[in-house]
């Protein structure tokens, strides 16, 4: 009957610290954050994908709690401006950093 006390007591410390470590914080993202943050970059990337004028390949796209900051290199000031544009259009997208230099 001890031992049971003791196992159950253990589970449950164990199930507690795991279900905290899954937990979101200033600095860090909870499982679900991710996969929505993931969802929203994968998205911004074929919005940009999709638009002619912007090339994708020199357009860096990273996603923090709703957060898309864009970086690299682009011929004009409009490709900076349209990327930011078209990071905003998308659902999920709280705000944009627009990092982007022109080259």
């Amino acid at each position: 009957m001890k031992s049971l006390t003791v196992f159950s007591l253990f589970f449950i410390s164990l199930l507690t610290l795991s279900l905290l470590g899954c937990g979101a914080s200033s600095n860090r993202e909870s499982a679900g954050e991710y996969i929505d943050d993931t969802v929203i970059t994968t998205k911004v990337k074929s919005a940009i994908l999709n638009t002619p004028s912007l090339s994708v390949s020199e357009i860096n796209v990273e996603t923090f709690k709703g957060v898309v900051q864009l970086s690299g290199f682009v011929s004009s000031r409009a490709e900076i401006t349209k990327a930011g544009d078209v990071a905003r259009a998308i659902t999920g997208v709280s705000s944009v950093k627009n990092d982007i230099r022109i080259k």
